[in-house]
């Protein structure tokens, strides 16, 4: 495990000591649970522990004396990785889509960098329940393709903004916590040459990779909210080439109600272009290269309370962050 770990700290830009604090997907439990909690408003009946492995950022109220009595007390401190919200700069420029569009048209002139199918992200993923308090399960998984068709998945318990220390991981009896750089699980898969998306390669061009996303998503009109689900799956699965980025821009550029907010620095230390989007209770935040368009990070925070989960209003639902 020394040898992957080591290899996910190098591809990782966040410096030990850095000052940014950070945050991840849903999957389709996870797109019922959150369908259920954002549109249902008298919740009633309590429910079993759900874990939501979500690539989900964090809850902001879990505090280091609840999770002692849930854990049990020991002289160190468990990391709960509970991050703020993004923070856009002040005064700072916001870029219109339509512009950074062209900006990563312009970038992608040379077709380099390429499409490499696999992915390499980061996330926070917030675990709910009706018993115990919200909790945040860091991980980062790493996709990696054979020339055989067969794929290897690596996914490790680890938070980059606390390095060293140990790290939260859900399991059915509860929370426990286990070290940095924990393999939480390796598969190998075998050989799979399916034509559907989102493992058929993506398209370069704004309109076909439109379909193809609309196809990830099981869907004919393709909204806003569906499109940055489809992102988030696609970028789960592809790292994109410059030309991809270019037309995923495009598509940004098009989609109603994304809106540009200003500069912001991702939970990986990295300076982006933010742009948000508001629906169903919730908040969506993309957060873009200002060079090149690439997605750097996808975040999602509560806009209404959620008592029974334990959220309140602008707690960080979810947050996931790519690497090249």
């Amino acid at each position: 495990m020394a040898d992957e770990l080591d290899l996910l700290r190098r591809a990782n830009p966040v410096p030990a000591n850095s000052a940014h604090t950070g945050d991840g997907p849903l999957d389709q439990h996870g797109e019922r649970v959150l369908n259920r909690l954002l549109h249902d408003p008298h919740p009633g009946r309590r429910r079993r522990r759900t874990r939501l492995a979500w690539s989900l950022a964090a809850c902001a109220v879990v505090m280091a004396t609840v999770l002692a009595a849930l854990l049990g007390s020991t002289g160190t401190t468990p990391a709960i990785a509970a991050p703020r919200p993004l923070v856009v700069s002040p005064h700072s420029a916001a870029v219109p889509l339509d512009r950074l569009a062209e900006l990563a048209e312009a970038a992608a002139a040379d077709g380099s960098p390429r499409l490499r199918k696999g992915t390499h992200v980061q996330t926070w993923s917030l675990g709910m329940s009706d018993d115990r308090p919200p909790i945040t399960l860091p991980e980062e998984r790493v996709v990696r393709w054979h020339p055989d068709a067969s794929r290897t998945e690596v996914v490790v318990a680890t938070d980059p903004l606390h390095p060293g220390r140990p790290v939260l991981t859900d399991e059915d009896d509860g929370p426990r916590r286990v070290a940095d750089g924990q393999v939480l699980s390796r598969r190998t898969y075998p050989p799979s040459w399916s034509d559907a998306p989102p493992e058929a390669e993506p398209p370069h061009e704004p309109a076909q990779l439109r379909d193809y996303l609309a196809e990830t998503v099981r869907t004919g009109t393709l909204t806003t909210a569906e499109l940055l689900d489809a992102t988030k799956e696609l970028l789960d699965h592809w790292t994109l080439g410059a030309r991809e980025s270019a037309a995923l821009v495009r598509l940004f550029a098009d989609a109603p109600g994304l809106r540009p907010a200003g500069r912001v620095t991702d939970r990986l230390g990295r300076p982006g272009q933010a742009y948000v989007y508001d629906a169903h209770g919730a908040r969506r935040m993309l957060i873009l290269d200002p060079a090149t368009g690439t997605v750097l990070g996808l975040e999602t925070t509560f806009r209404v309370a959620a008592p029974e989960y334990g959220v309140q209003s602008g707690d960080v639902m979810d947050y996931s962050a790519w690497l090249p």
